[in-house]
C-alpha cells in the first residue's frame, strides 16, 4: 500500500530538526509523497526551503492562509508573488475563516477571488481552508466556476459536497477528524464517492485515534485510511489505491 499526505506542515516549527525521522516514519508507514502548503510571508521561505532539501517525497503549494489576511493583504500578495517562478502542485492553503471573528471578512473575499483567479491562470488546483463560511464561499465559487481542487479538512455537509460538484471539479480532505467519536464527517465520508476523497494529516494538528491529543504526522495516514475503509465497507487497499491516484490526478503528481 502507498499513500499520499495531500496536507502537512512539515516545516512547522514542531517538527524543527526532525525532518529526516518524519520523513523516514511515514515511508515505512507507505507515505510516499507529502504536499506543503503555503500559510503567509512569515513561513515560506521555511517551508520552501524544507521542499526543496527532498524532491519527489516533499511538494510544495503557494498561497495566502486566510487567517493571515488583513488590511495589508495586498502587500501580502506582492510577497507571495516573489516566488511565483517556483513550481507548485496547487494555490493554496486559500480560502475563508471566519471561526475567531471577521473583522476581516471583505478583506477575505477579496484575497480569495484574487488567488482563485491566480490560480486559473496558472491552471493549478486550489486547496481551501473554511471554517464558519460555507454559505459566502459557495457565493464566490459561483463566480468563479470550472475550478478544481479540494476541500482542505472538509467540515461541511453532504449537501454542500453535492454543490460544490455543480461549480466546478472538487474532492474533499479527509483527515483525523473522521476517527473522532461521533464525528459528523463519519456520515458525510460514507456517502461521497471514493473518487471524490483524498487523504490528509494537516500535521502537527488533528491526530487521529488512537493517538488523538499527541502531535500528528503524516505516518498516521494509514490510521484514517483504515477508517474510511471501515465506513465505505471496503479494503484500507482499496482506500490507498484510490485516493492516492486521486491525489496524483488533482495534483498532477
Amino acid at each position: 500500500m502507498t499513500f499520499i499526505d495531500t496536507h502537512c506542515h512539515l516545516s512547522d516549527a514542531a517538527f524543527a530538526g526532525e525532518e529526516d525521522s518524519y520523513i523516514q516514519r511515514a515511508k515505512e508507514a507507505g507515505v510516499e509523497i507529502m504536499l506543503q502548503p503555503d500559510v503567509d510571508s512569515r513561513e515560506r521561505q521555511s517551508m520552501f526551503d524544507v521542499t526543496e532539501r527532498h524532491p519527489g517525497i516533499l511538494f510544495p503549494m503557494l498561497g495566502l492562509y486566510p487567517g493571515s489576511v488583513d488590511k495589508d493583504w495586498e502587500k501580502e500578495i506582492g510577497r507571495m508573488l516573489e516566488y511565483s517562478d517556483k513550481k507548485v502542485v496547487a494555490i493554496g492553503e486559500i480560502g475563508l475563516d471566519y471561526y475567531y471573528g471577521k473583522e476581516f471578512e471583505k478583506e477575505q473575499r477579496d484575497a480569495l477571488h484574487w488567488q482563485l483567479d491566480y490560480a486559473k491562470e496558472r491552471d493549478l488546483p486550489v486547496n481551501i481552508h473554511l471554517r464558519d463560511a460555507m454559505g459566502d464561499f459557495l457565493e464566490i465559487l459561483r463566480s468563479h466556476k470550472g475550478l478544481r481542487g479540494n476541500m482542505h479538512a472538509y467540515s461541511g455537509s453532504y449537501e454542500s459536497f453535492m454543490e460544490l460538484q455543480r461549480l466546478g471539479d472538487w474532492s474533499i480532505g479527509v483527515g483525523g477528524v473522521v476517527t473522532f467519536k461521533k464525528a459528523s464527517l463519519a456520515e458525510v465520508v460514507a456517502k461521497v464517492p471514493l473518487e471524490r476523497i483524498v487523504l490528509e494529516t494537516d500535521a502537527p494538528y488533528l491526530t487521529p485515534v488512537p493517538y488523538r491529543g499527541r502531535r500528528n504526522e503524516s505516518s498516521y495516514i494509514p490510521f484514517i485510511a483504515a477508517k474510511v475503509a471501515e465506513l465505505k465497507g471496503i479494503s484500507i487497499d482499496e482506500v490507498a489505491e484510490v485516493t492516492t491516484s486521486n491525489a496524483r490526478k488533482l495534483f498532477g503528481i
